[in-house]
């Protein structure tokens, strides 16, 4: 399906027309329902900005809700992850890791604290640039990497390229499948369907998803960025649900396909195995965390390293924290502004919850677009 190809017309993803009418489709598809609301849960922190910057839920019928899953790495990186890069920092060891990581709260420190205690924590926009860190200087070098199936495919490559000696690994890479199989089980949630993210389809097809599918008889489309990807792919969720179909649709064909990509998916999991491990706010997802195989153990931090949080984990946990809903809007129960923290105690300046922190956060994107608009009524 072509978000914007009608008639053999040139490609657009950005057309306002085709908007109005795809918009006016949602409208009809939910009215034909005859049920209010109806839910759908993307998990793509990516769809959260396009939805957000592009005023997409201004244009939605009522009685349809599109919120977003556990689709932010940063935001789902527990806790003892984070104490984990923070006391090797405190240690001494170079810390090399993406932006939004180093504000991330630990049980009492962020990396940024322990930056500013003396550590050296230094921001990379890839995995290739902390290599490249690393053989500039012979001291120890530790990537904490962070991300899901396409991020942890470029971590991958470089565990196979024979970094350098003094280079290795703290994975907390995530795996969604599970994350969804979570949310699925979570009869208040009442996800009537999903949207994929197309970058992860890219990498594992759209076929790993048919058994999720079938087992919870929840349709499944896989999605593209553009306005019109998401529109589209909304409208075919819709009519999967009017029509009873429980599978699977690819609604971003120009760059997914059934089978994905083999060869990236051979190096994920020659180098990672799926493992049971916390999610924050969430709990522990079986098979959820991204874990280096036995063979690759010298280049893995917690194997190479001795990792001692204890002293991390004795603060108490703050009083604002505890009153942050970050775990709740992760799975789709409530959304940003339901939290009391939200734009008050939490701003993106300071924040308290994980879901203020990253680019790909609900909370922050929401604060910074304005989350749910009013455009003349027509929420």
């Amino acid at each position: 399906m072509n978000a914007g190809a009608r008639d053999g017309a040139e490609l657009k993803f950005r057309d306002p027309g085709r908007a109005r009418e795809l918009s006016a489709a949602l409208g009809r598809l939910v009215q034909s329902l005859g049920r209010a609301p109806v839910t759908l849960m993307h998990v793509c922190g990516t769809h959260e900005q396009a939805i957000a910057r592009y005023g997409l839920r201004a244009g939605l019928p009522p009685a349809l809700r599109v919120i977003m899953g556990p689709g932010c790495p940063v935001c789902v990186t527990d806790l003892c992850e984070v104490d984990e890069g923070v006391a090797l920092a405190l240690q001494g060891v170079r810390i090399a890791t993406y932006g939004d990581m180093v504000k991330l709260p630990g049980s009492s420190k962020s990396l940024a604290d322990a930056q500013a205690e003396g550590a050296q924590v230094e921001v990379v926009y890839s995995a290739t640039q902390a290599v490249e860190l690393a053989r500039a200087s012979d001291r120890p070098l530790v990537f904490f990497a962070s991300g899901f199936e396409t991020t942890a495919v470029a971590t991958a490559a470089i565990v196979l390229a024979q970094p350098p000696a003094n280079f290795s690994v703290l994975s907390a890479h995530k795996y969604v499948p599970p994350a969804m199989e979570a949310v699925a089980r979570l009869p208040e949630a009442r996800v009537e369907g999903f949207l994929a993210a197309g970058h992860a389809a890219v990498i594992t097809g759209y076929g790993l998803f048919e058994d999720f599918a079938h087992r919870h008889r929840t349709p499944v489309v896989v999605a593209g960025f553009e306005p019109l990807d998401i529109l589209a792919a909304l409208v075919k969720l819709l009519e999967m649900i009017r029509d009873g179909d429980h599978g699977v649709a690819n609604a971003y064909p120009r760059c997914v396909t059934r089978q994905g990509n083999r060869r990236a998916q051979e190096a994920l999991w020659r180098v990672f195995q799926a493992v049971d491990g916390p999610w924050r706010g969430i709990g522990v997802i079986p098979d959820g965390n991204l874990q280096m195989r036995e063979e690759w153990a010298a280049l893995d931090a917690r194997q190479r390293f001795h990792i001692d949080v204890s002293g991390l984990k004795q603060a108490a946990q703050s009083q604002l924290l505890r009153r942050c809903l970050c775990g709740k809007i992760m799975v789709g129960l409530v959304e940003p502004t339901d939290c009391p923290l939200f734009g008050r105690e939490c701003l993106p300046d300071s924040p308290v919850g994980a879901c203020m922190v990253s680019s790909e956060g609900t909370c922050k994107i929401w604060y910074q677009y304005g989350g749910r608009p009013d455009l003349g009524g027509t929420t």
